[in-house]
């Protein structure tokens, strides 16, 4: 089965040896995306919440630009700098995820930079 690259405009090209989004046949992997706007800045500093919309808006759009939707994904990781955030970074993704939700991981842990306080990846599969 071909692997084939997902490019996005709202997305800022990786700085490391990865692809934002691939797709195999059906399936979509979107990589860990982190809360940058479109001008290569940190979205939200210090705002939980805020940067979790930004990440779920990544997500939307390489979703999109694959073919899929939100309502595609069936696996998500949340990656947290701490689990303090946990209550803020719930409220934004509940909104964002229709019932049934996608089964979910969260992980607490160091991410790439200081002010990012949330990343998430997801598994999409699109019905055809």
């Amino acid at each position: 089965m071909a692997v084939d690259l997902v490019v996005s405009d709202i997305t800022t090209p990786p700085n490391r040896p990865y692809s934002q989004a691939v797709t195999a046949g059906p399936i979509v992997a979107v990589s860990g995306q982190t809360p940058i706007g479109s001008d290569g800045k940190v979205v939200g500093v210090g705002d939980p919440a805020l940067q979790t919309e930004c990440v779920l808006d990544r997500i939307e759009q390489l979703l999109i630009d694959a073919g899929a939707t939100m309502s595609d994904v069936v696996k998500v990781t949340v990656y947290l700098s701490d689990f303090e955030h946990f209550g803020a970074v719930n409220d934004a993704y509940r909104s964002r995820f229709g019932e049934p939700r996608p089964a979910r991981t969260s992980v607490a842990c160091s991410l790439v930079k200081p002010e990012y306080l949330v990343e998430i990846d997801a598994l999409a599969v699109i019905a055809r």
